[in-house]
């Protein structure tokens, strides 16, 4: 996402990552990534259940990136490093849907 962040908010969304890791951990992994989005504290996981990014095991976490449209909708749901062109399709959709 960190590169195709000029993309994402010229198509009115805005990324952030979500880790139940401390504030003080994500400014260090922010930093060390050179993010230009926040990460958010997930204390009790309860982010990562809601939107499907636990691990099998529910040990932890796993990369899924989530797309919520302007209406509340989940809209795109992927585990891993989707390319922008899925992300930007699911965007355009709930756009075309909302007429």
């Amino acid at each position: 996402m960190r590169d195709n962040i000029d993309r994402i908010r010229a198509a009115d969304a805005e990324p952030f990552g979500v880790n139940p890791g401390d504030a003080a951990s994500h400014q260090e992994f922010i930093a060390a990534h050179n993010f230009p989005f926040e990460l958010l504290v997930d204390d009790g996981l309860g982010v990562a259940r809601a939107y499907g990014a636990l691990k099998p095991d529910g040990s932890g976490t796993t990369r899924t990136v989530v797309i919520v449209g302007k209406d509340g909708r989940v809209i795109f749901r992927q585990a891993g490093a989707p390319a922008w062109a899925l992300m930007n399709n699911a965007i355009q959709s709930a756009d075309d849907e909302a007429g």
